[in-house]
């Protein structure tokens, strides 16, 4: 199967981030791919207001996305946000109260024959920055099946627990898949691609790894270091090493999974199979 990463920088406005879809989309299906993901954040970049544009998953943006995923007969994965229902200190996460519903930060996975969605469940609330101030987490993990595969889904901060990485695998997915909007700063774009390489072996799976661009490449400052993207995507075998990987611009990576890989490695390293709960 034939996969494409689209590496793209989001701004503030929904209908360039579409009209951004809409061209990679289409490059991606006439190079013959049968599924693309776009990062975490499509719809709109971290730094942003959020819950103004918030939608359902039925909603005019999605709908938009979905229309282009059947235009072009390709499955498309992109990171969008959805409604919340609690406001920050309702979950017992912490004692802030800003009365007001936080988001969802939510993966839309839409294509001919695919229907799907995956809920945030790790938020970033680290390195000085508070996703759960505006975000609410999910609970569940996801996967979904394209060609008689199953993929996993996991959004940015999620990488750094291996957990749900295994449920994923437990659940059937070959191949995970993890959009982000990585945050800058000293050793991350390294954080990046060796979490990305551990979970593939965690879990002895194909791990696609598609993040926001650098903006730094575009000429746009981020002084405050917020999680608007260093690049790096990447497509890792089940043994951890990058059959492609990304420098930090925009651009559309392509790779051919093999599912003859994951079973020689699982053969090889039955690190499922041998697991033990503790």
């Amino acid at each position: 199967m034939r996969i494409a990463l689209a590496q793209i920088h989001s701004g503030s406005d929904l209908a360039e981030n579409l009209g951004t879809i809409r061209e990679f989309t289409a490059r991606a299906a006439e190079a013959g791919a049968r599924l693309i993901v776009f990062p975490e954040a499509t719809m709109r970049a971290f730094g942003n207001p959020l819950r103004d544009i918030a939608e359902p998953l039925d909603g005019p943006w999605a709908t938009a996305v979905r229309e282009i995923a059947l235009e072009h007969g390709i499955t498309v994965v992109a990171g969008m946000f959805t409604p919340g229902s609690e406001p920050a200190g309702t979950d017992g996460r912490d004692d802030r109260t800003t009365g007001k519903p936080r988001v969802r930060n939510t993966l839309l996975v839409t294509g001919p024959d695919v229907s799907a969605s995956y809920t945030k469940i790790h938020l970033y609330d680290a390195f000085g920055f508070a996703e759960s101030d505006t975000v609410e987490p999910g609970d569940t993990p996801a996967t979904f099946e394209l060609d008689g595969v199953t993929f996993g889904l996991a959004t940015c901060y999620d990488v750094r627990f291996p957990a749900l990485f295994t449920a994923n695998a437990l659940a059937g997915a070959t191949v995970q898949i993890v959009c982000a909007s990585w945050g800058p700063g000293p050793g991350k774009v390294e954080q990046w691609e060796l979490l990305t390489r551990a979970r593939a072996i965690d879990t002895t799976s194909h791990l696609l790894a598609c993040g926001q661009a650098d903006p730094g490449t575009l000429g746009i400052e981020n002084p405050d270091r917020l999680p608007t993207g260093v690049g790096h995507s990447g497509v890792v075998n089940p043994f951890g090493e990058d059959v492609t990987r990304a420098d930090g611009s925009v651009q559309l990576l392509f790779a051919d999974l093999d599912p003859e890989v994951v079973r020689r490695a699982r053969a090889a390293l039955p690190v499922l199979a041998n697991r033990v709960t503790l």
